[in-house]
């Protein structure tokens, strides 16, 4: 009974990585770009649903501040994903465009990295560095069935979203062949934008989850989630949609099934312990296709 109850609770975890982890595949597959700002993202969303929940009376009203507090939440994550691409990613790009050098593949990792500080210093001046406690809008024993139900939900829609739509088609597109795509006629800025904006929506309800999972939120708590989310994605294939979903559930439910064993602190070990064997065994992720790039 309680491996089962632990395997369940592994399943909402790795449904709450996964959906981070999208957000990292679907940027990494049309541009070849790690964006670490997206935890933060992940943070930030997490501060607005908490605002919006409390404004709409929280506890005494869950129905009503759990909706409008989650769309709140991935309206604002979307914009913000769209202001971070086009303020530190699209200038970086335009100048770059068909360089081969090392600086035009080093100087947006840079850029990631310093926006990913600079949003949660950012949050700390706001917000200090107090935990503070999210409201319980659904009893504790049916959080993690809403938690998983909410996640496939989500996937089942992005993959309509991506083989059955405009949109789909034009960021697959653009993740083959970026010049074919726009001599095609393809709006690749608008296409990245959209990216972004999917990705930090997907993010924002992942924030809401697993701030009703744990009950709080921090300025911190995108660092966690963050990095399991970008191994969830390197795990599965980075920039191949399934292989998140898959990373996710996989460290999720091997992160819970340890916590049954007398090692339970080395959680985080055996996250990265296993990126390294898959990356040893199968370079490209676990769903990854083993291209050729020429230089």
């Amino acid at each position: 009974m309680e491996f089962l109850r632990t395997l369940w609770t592994g399943i909402a975890q790795g449904s709450m990585i996964a959906l981070v982890a999208l957000g990292y595949s679907m940027v990494y597959g049309i541009l070849s770009l790690i964006n670490f700002a997206h935890s933060e993202v992940f943070m930030a969303a997490a501060f607005v649903a908490l605002m919006i929940i409390g404004r709409l009376g929280g506890e005494s009203n869950p129905v009503v501040a759990g909706i409008f507090g989650t769309l709140a939440a991935m309206a604002f994550a979307a914009l913000l994903g769209a202001l971070v691409e086009r303020l530190a990613y699209a200038p970086l790009r335009a100048r770059s465009k068909g360089a081969k050098d090392a600086a035009s593949r080093i100087a947006p990792l840079v850029t990631a990295l310093g926006m990913s500080v600079l949003l949660q210093n950012l949050a700390q001046v706001l917000f200090t560095a107090q935990r503070r406690t999210y409201p319980q809008l659904i009893p504790i024993e049916s959080t993690r069935t809403v938690i998983v139900a909410a996640a496939v939900v989500t996937m089942i829609g992005l993959q309509v979203l991506v083989h059955n739509t405009w949109f789909g088609k034009a960021m697959r597109a653009l993740s083959m062949n970026a010049e074919a795509a726009r001599l095609m006629g393809i709006r690749t800025g608008k296409v990245i934008s959209l990216t972004f904006m999917t990705g930090s929506a997907l993010a924002a309800l992942g924030a809401v989850l697993f701030c009703l999972d744990q009950s709080q939120t921090y300025p911190t708590m995108g660092t966690v989630i963050g990095t399991r989310a970008f191994v969830a994605a390197v795990i599965g294939g980075i920039g191949n949609i399934p292989g998140a979903m898959l990373g996710g559930l996989l460290i999720g439910i091997v992160g819970e099934l340890l916590k049954l064993t007398p090692y339970s602190g080395l959680q985080d070990v055996l996250v990265f312990a296993c990126l390294i064997v898959v990356l040893l065994v199968r370079p490209a992720g676990l769903l990854g296709k083993v291209g050729v790039e020429k230089v």
